[in-house]
């Protein structure tokens, strides 16, 4: 990993780069936190779905759940750990390298 001041190392992520758990970290990445079911709207995926993934993530260290209750109903909060955001920041810098690289090469043709 890098130093604070530098951010994370690039590194491509295969359990982030999963189009479904790209898009929820992308997400995740834009606020403290966001409801599961805020996600499930704009993924569009089932419930069963979205847990599918989102186990994956929480399992990896990589999102945090926090059970709260609002209107009398269990919600839950989802956001990136510290761990997940580096992660996530190293993946699409990564991303960004390797399209930047393949570009380059297109324009060198």
């Amino acid at each position: 990993m890098g130093s604070e001041a530098e951010g994370p190392e690039p590194r491509f992520d295969p359990l982030i780069h999963a189009a479904h758990r790209l898009r929820i970290c992308a997400m995740l990445s834009q606020a403290k936190g966001v409801e599961f079911a805020e996600i499930q709207e704009r993924t569009g995926l089932s419930k069963s779905a979205l847990s599918k993934q989102l186990t994956q993530l929480v399992s990896a260290g990589y999102v945090t759940e926090e059970p709260f209750v609002r209107a009398g109903r269990s919600r839950l909060m989802l956001s990136l750990s510290e761990f997940g955001r580096d992660a996530y920041t190293g993946h699409k810098q990564a991303l960004t390298a390797l399209l930047q690289e393949q570009d380059q090469d297109s324009t060198a043709q």
